[in-house]
């Protein structure tokens, strides 16, 4: 796939490690995994389902964090690598967003998107049920809260990196208060990150005799990335198996304009639950990716993704393999 053009800035130290010798997977995981532990911090039960970007001359990122409470929290992080990371020990406190959405209730599942100059971070926040929380960030220091995207009951608000059509465009998950068998995925715009409208359904879970490991319910992962074979979107499905919940994840492609339209989806996942740190923790059998980085030159991706609830996660792969994956597998 010469012809592939991938947007985004270089990142020449973006984190990487080589394919293992003989293996063909379009998506492998980092040999030293879990790369960030559950007891990172002196309360932490478990981090995981975090979000990462380029930052400066390194990276940062925002972590759910779930305390010896057990209550889920959002810790700002930096690291040089990628790879080593220091998480503040304070939770993010969210500035401005006054006396009604600025009441924290409980924050979990963080994305981050550089759009225009600011980090904005949309995360699953706590307002009558679970709704989409909006902030922006210029130093991972300070975060300017406005108004929750949504209605509850919302999960995995994830923004795409640019405006489109003129206006910011994310997409997320209604669902209920529960983990029940719903789940599908829908594209929302706004004009100014306040008011959301123009909702497009994208795609629903798949029949189980399609595609089983996706069969039960489906969500935006990390920020889609903008190719020109289409926006390159990494999801999550579950499988309601006889023994549980089995979250894997796949990729789609989502055309670059109108971006409700679903040009190809992996009937394979990339990644399933397997390893031990994936088998076993607080919730058994999950693999749930939030953030990816890629280096535009060398076409690599770095995938951070969430291991049974309990700790953090990295996978590595080449963006045109994963796109000439998802096309060869697709079930649109």
């Amino acid at each position: 796939m010469s012809h592939l053009i991938i947007q985004g800035t270089p990142l020449p130290n973006l984190p990487w490690e080589e394919r293992p010798a003989g293996s063909k997977a379009p998506l492998w995981r980092y040999c030293a995994n879990p790369v960030i532990p559950r007891d990172l911090l002196p309360d932490s039960n478990s981090i995981f389902n975090s979000a990462v970007v380029p930052f400066r001359d390194g990276f940062a990122g925002v972590f759910r964090c779930d305390d010896t409470n057990r209550r889920m929290t959002l810790h700002a992080g930096f690291s040089k690598d990628g790879i080593h990371w220091d998480i503040e020990p304070e939770t993010i406190r969210f500035q401005d967003g006054g006396p009604e959405v600025g009441q924290w209730v409980y924050g979990y599942d963080p994305r981050v998107a550089f759009i225009d100059g600011k980090y904005w971070v949309t995360w699953c926040n706590g307002y009558h049920g679970p709704t989409i929380g909006v902030a922006w960030t210029e130093d991972f220091k300070i975060f300017h809260q406005k108004e929750n995207a949504f209605l509850p009951y919302n999960r995995n608000g994830v923004l795409f990196p640019r405006k489109i059509s003129g206006r910011y465009a994310m997409l997320s998950r209604p669902s209920d208060t529960g983990h029940t068998a719903f789940g599908d995925i829908f594209y929302s715009e706004s004009p100014d990150m306040e008011f959301w409208g123009h909702h497009r359904h994208v795609m629903a879970p798949a029949p189980f005799e399609v595609s089983a490991w996706q069969c039960m319910k489906i969500g935006a992962g990390p920020v889609p990335i903008e190719t020109s074979e289409g926006w390159l979107l990494l999801y999550h499905g579950v499988l309601r198996s006889c023994n549980g919940y089995v979250y894997a994840f796949g990729s789609a492609l989502l055309d670059l304009e109108q971006p409700w339209k679903v040009l190809a989806r992996s009937g394979q996942y990339l990644i399933s639950p397997r390893e031990i740190y994936e088998l076993t923790g607080d919730v058994p059998n999950v693999t749930f990716p939030c953030a990816a980085l890629h280096d535009s030159a060398t076409g690599r991706m770095a995938v951070y993704y969430g291991c049974a609830d309990t700790v953090t996660g990295m996978a590595f792969g080449y963006i045109p393999e994963i796109i000439d994956f998802t096309k060869k597998t697709s079930i649109v």
